[in-house]
């Protein structure tokens, strides 16, 4: 038997940049929190929710771990009411209404947390996994397991309770000290810009500046990064591959700044050179094809 459970992490006395948690020496700003149940893409959230008493129990026990270390929560539940029941409902559009539910919501950081049953002849017990993502780029901030000692018992319930305990301090540890490396270097993004079948350009391709496409993608990369970081994993005739790019947490109004801000960006920078675009976000991994 496997109970996944999706948190939504707000909530923490640290500073808060762009969907990131950052020490602060002398104020406090406080991201949300928000635990959801975690659903295959074929499975409605709110059925899983409701039809699992291991899974309400869980998302209490974790929304009352952050509480008590002064992070305020965002009800799952109050939320998913707030989107038409007719999306709710949508067995084939759970994706959407995760990512929906996640944007309606403000939550910074998801944490997924999945807890799987261990039966055996010398005992039971649980075992129990966090996993902290970025909710703006998917980057991973913190991953923890943890399996409980076995007990001749059925009370599964307290086994998960007392792990999730244990697992906290240090699972939260490792997300101040990714928090740390973001402030001071930037997210983090893939990019693969790539020829659509059937098009006239390759990377080679004369551009309005007389530059080859290759050759104006990376320096726009270049001058759009944090502090000018970024790697290249390989340049051929039909596609450019950088499978690092920083960005920073913050645009120049100090708003969060977002991945899709950045492909906007770029398609806008590119389109300036008569090059026409489509894009796939997918987390901090991108996908832009030249039309």
């Amino acid at each position: 038997m496997r109970h996944i459970i999706l948190f939504i992490c707000t909530g923490l006395p640290l500073y808060f940049f762009g969907g990131l948690i950052l020490k602060a020496q002398n104020s406090v700003i406080q991201p949300k929190i928000m635990v959801i149940p975690y659903s295959k893409s074929n499975q409605n959230m709110m059925q899983t929710f409701e039809s699992n008493d291991l899974v309400r129990l869980a998302i209490s026990k974790v929304k009352s771990g952050f509480e008590s270390r002064n992070f305020p929560t965002v009800d799952f539940v109050s939320n998913m009411k707030m989107l038409s029941n007719d999306q709710a409902m949508e067995i084939e559009n759970q994706t959407s209404i995760k990512q929906q539910l996640i944007e309606m919501s403000g939550a910074d950081i998801y944490v997924e947390v999945e807890t799987t049953v261990n039966r055996s002849s010398g005992g039971n017990s649980v075992t129990v996994i966090l996993s902290a993502y970025d909710a703006y780029t998917s980057m991973t901030m913190s991953n923890e397991t943890g399996v409980s000692d076995r007990f001749y018992t059925e009370s599964f319930e307290k086994l998960v309770m007392k792990k999730v305990d244990e697992m906290m301090d240090n699972f939260l540890n490792t997300m101040n000290s990714r928090f740390e490396d973001i402030r001071l270097n930037g997210k983090s993004l893939f990019l693969n810009v790539g020829i659509r079948e059937g098009s006239e350009k390759d990377m080679d391709f004369e551009t309005k500046d007389g530059q080859s496409l290759s050759e104006i993608i990376e320096s726009w990369v270049e001058a759009n990064s944090f502090n000018g970081s970024y790697h290249i994993q390989g340049v051929t005739k039909s596609k450019i591959i950088f499978n690092e790019i920083r960005i920073p947490v913050k645009d120049a109004n100090g708003n969060n700044y977002k991945s899709s801000q950045f492909v906007a960006a770029l398609r806008k920078y590119l389109s300036g050179q008569d090059i026409e675009t489509e894009r796939d976000i997918q987390g901090n991994r991108i996908f832009i094809s030249i039309l």
